[in-house]
């Protein structure tokens, strides 16, 4: 297993369970990947070292899996954001739109009053900024959407396709959840302590600050690859586009602003975001607290990469990524970085259980195993 994120951990599991010996292997000098959590020294809060991860899934399988590890205690992500002077609830519900236009509309009536907002000219949006104008008109867009898409992919809106923005965020009741799933949580003691105990099996073995070598893959039964696709091989064809986050820590005494997450619409203000992590387990109290300005750029060799840009340059060489990939023998590229998608937690521990299910399927039958059980094209 090549990373000990939740890709390795799910799949490793999985197949020590059924007897085979796993290595896991990691260049960092610690386990979960993107969603490693630590203490804070000084304030003793909770902190997600590579920003905020909020678990929320409709798979009652996934849930009751993670649960086996860790306990998910209830929480709900309620995010705020600052623009214009004024802090409004997102995503955009009927406080928002009552706030926004200082009115006291019903819901029928604000889905009306939008609806006339919108741009009705727009029938087939292409773009994000066509989508957004098309559903909620040129208010609401430059408010919460142009200025954060702008420094969030550091291109025009008009520029993405309308499929970034996939499911509208406009809600005409009085509903702040972010999320929609069934099943909403946090670990209580972080992903890193679940991803431990999803990884403490007797026939795994884990070996962290070690990178992996391509040449080194033929000296496994098969290789489980969740680093970047490209850096698998050098490289060589070129650089799939990221965007990387930076991020600048400050603490505090008390509370900092009164929520997890705060948005930043403008484009004036240079970051996207302020987490402040001791609200992201609010079950327990700290004097102190932790908070974190969100800065995205393009991703440069030697940063973390975050965002898969996926755009016509990048799905091109991508595709002649996944051509290489197919000639590879007992190598099959897993999770975010491995198939060059966007994924949320849910949806990488769901695809880890079956390609796991697929490789003992398939070695059983003895067949061989694709680069790719989920397809990045």
């Amino acid at each position: 297993m090549v990373g000990a994120g939740l890709s390795g951990a799910v799949i490793g599991r999985r197949l020590a369970e059924r007897g085979h010996n796993v290595t896991v292997v990691d260049a960092r000098d610690h386990l979960a990947g993107n969603c490693h959590t630590a203490r804070d020294p000084e304030t003793g809060v909770l902190v997600h070292v590579y920003g905020p991860h909020i678990f929320h899934t409709d798979d009652a399988e996934v849930w009751d899996y993670v649960n086996g590890f860790e306990t998910f205690l209830p929480y709900r992500n309620r995010v705020k954001a600052t623009t214009g002077g004024a802090v409004y609830s997102l995503p955009i519900n009927l406080h928002t739109i009552n706030q926004f236009y200082g009115r006291t509309m019903r819901p029928d009536e604000a889905r009306a009053f939008i609806e006339a907002q919108a741009d009705r000219s727009i029938t087939d949006p292409q773009t994000f900024e066509e989508q957004a104008l098309r559903f909620v008109g040129p208010d609401l867009y430059e408010a919460f959407f142009k200025g954060y898409t702008q420094k969030q992919w550091g291109c025009h809106p008009s520029e993405l396709p309308a499929s970034i923005l996939k499911r509208l965020p406009v809600r005409f009741n009085y509903d702040d959840n972010y999320f929609f799933h069934r099943f909403q949580g946090m670990p209580e003691n972080g992903y890193t302590a679940m991803v431990g105990r999803i990884l403490d099996h007797p026939r795994i073995a884990v070996h962290l600050n070690t990178r992996f070598e391509r040449s080194q893959a033929g000296d496994y039964e098969h290789v489980f690859h969740s680093g970047p696709l490209d850096g698998y091989f050098d490289h060589a064809l070129g650089r799939l586009g990221y965007r990387t986050l930076d991020f600048e820590r400050f603490s505090a005494e008390g509370d900092w602003q009164g929520c997890a997450v705060m948005n930043y619409g403008e484009q004036s203000v240079p970051y996207t975001r302020i987490t402040e992590h001791k609200h992201f387990a609010p079950w327990e109290e700290h004097a102190g607290t932790v908070c974190y300005r969100e800065y995205a750029r393009a991703c440069e060799p030697g940063d973390i990469p975050y965002y898969p840009i996926r755009l016509v340059a990048e799905k091109e060489l991508l595709s002649r990524y996944v051509a290489r990939a197919a000639a590879e023998e007992n190598v099959t590229f897993v999770g975010r970085l491995g198939t060059y998608r966007y994924l949320d937690m849910d949806v990488t521990i769901r695809e880890a259980l079956d390609t796991a299910e697929s490789f003992l399927d398939r070695r059983d039958r003895g067949a061989t195993m694709p680069p790719f059980v989920h397809a990045p094209l």
